[in-house]
Parts: structure tokens; sequence; C-alpha cells
């Protein structure tokens, strides 16, 4: 399957980082380096594997966690014993991490707020007794679909342990199937489209038409919380 995409959703290389750092509920100020690596180039193989561009920081990120972490592998002693090293191989990207973070905080403070501000309305007769549960759902992050995706691809892999030759799967055919899918009905599970699929390729191409939907404002993905089922709305509700 040929099929390049470039999507501006993926987040860079630093945002990935935090974002492993709070799942594993890790010290930003004494990250496990190789776990963190291990984890780190799996997104990337991820991405490798949805044919996506990867711009040249994430690259440059992977390099950097591998130099620290061959660092990190040496005698203490012989870090020591260079002067010109300093005493934690991790302390730059520390740093870095710290000042992404406190930047990121305030980009996404400024947003809820632009937002809040946005979504403020009256309500007709006070009427505050019926409260829908769509109400209460989140928006899903990148990288909790990348993480859905990874789960179904084990599974695929667990079905089927060898690739079978079948005619290219076409994205904007899975995209049409999707929309299809959401004009019969409200709302579909993010499992429930990959649920009577067995081959890799036919599971790439409906994973790039939903992540090619959501750049497109077509759809949107909420959950009640995080790890709870993946739901896919229209974008806009028919009138």
């Amino acid at each position: 399957m040929d099929y390049k995409v470039k999507l501006d959703i993926f987040e860079g290389p630093m945002d990935i980082l935090l974002h492993l750092i709070k799942e594993q509920k890790i010290d930003i100020y004494d990250i496990p380096i190789t776990l963190i690596t291990e984890q780190y180039l799996e997104y990337l193989e991820i991405m490798n594997t949805l044919n996506l561009d990867i711009a040249g920081e994430f690259l440059v990120m992977a390099a950097t966690l591998t130099h620290i972490k061959s660092k990190m592998l040496l005698p203490s002693q012989e870090i020591e014993d260079e002067e010109t090293e300093e005493c934690d191989p991790r302390e730059e990207l520390v740093r870095r991490l710290l000042e992404h973070k406190k930047y990121r905080g305030t980009a996404l403070s400024l947003k809820e707020k632009e937002s809040y501000q946005r979504e403020i309305f009256t309500r007709e007769n006070g009427d505050i007794s019926s409260v829908d549960d769509e109400d209460l759902l989140v928006d899903v992050t990148i990288f909790d679909l990348l993480n859905a995706f990874k789960k179904v691809m084990k599974d695929i892999s667990y079905k089927v342990p060898y690739e079978i030759s079948m005619d290219e799967m076409s994205v904007s055919e899975k995209q049409n199937y999707i929309m299809d899918r959401l004009n019969e009905s409200h709302t579909i599970t993010f499992d429930s489209l990959f649920a009577v699929m067995t081959h890799r390729i036919e599971v790439v191409a409906t994973f790039l038409a939903i992540l090619e939907l959501i750049r497109l404002k077509v759809i949107r993905i909420q959950q009640l919380n995080r790890f709870a089922t993946i739901r896919i709305f229209k974008a806009v509700e028919d009138e």
C-alpha cells in the first residue's frame, strides 16, 4: 500500500516524552532512560508502519536518547574522569523537558479559557435536569489513538502470524466506509471498525482513514475517561 500521509495532529518529540513520563508516572528528574528510549522508538515504529512522514526532529531525539542511554551504561568512574562530561547525562534533557512542559501548560491553559468563553450560553427556562452522557465525553489524544492502534495490530498479529497477499486497500474507500457507518448510527466504537479484520494492510488503511477524517475535521474522537471505550462521532451532526 503506497500511501504517504503528513498530518499536523502529530505532536513533537518532547510531547511524546512528556506523555510517556506522565503515563508511566515517572519522576522527571530521574528518568529511566532505557525504558523511555524503547517506548519512544515504539512510537516511531508505529509511525513508520503507517507510512507517515517522520520529521527530522523525531529522529534527532531518537539519536539523543540513544546517546544518553549509551553514556548511562558507562561505569560511573569513566564519566567522572572526563572533565568535559556532565555528572548526569540526562541533565540537559530534563531541563528541556521542564521548559517545554512549562510553555505547553501555559498554551493549554490559554486555549481552555478561550474554549470556555466561546461555549458559554444561556439555558432557557433554567432547565438543568437532563444531562446527556455525551456532555461528559473528553477528546481523545493522538497518543490514545496510537495505543489503541498498537493493540489492534497485536491482536491481528496473533490471529494471522503471516502476511496474506491481497488487493491494494484504498484509504479513501475506508473513509467512505466510516462515514457510511456514522450515517447509520449516531456513534461507533473504535474497536468495532476492526472487529472482523484479519489483515494488517486493512487495519492500517482504516486507521489512516480515521486520521485523515480527523485532520479534515469531519469526525471527532472521544471517550468518557482514560482507557475507556473510544467512540467516533461526526464532527457536525446532520440537521
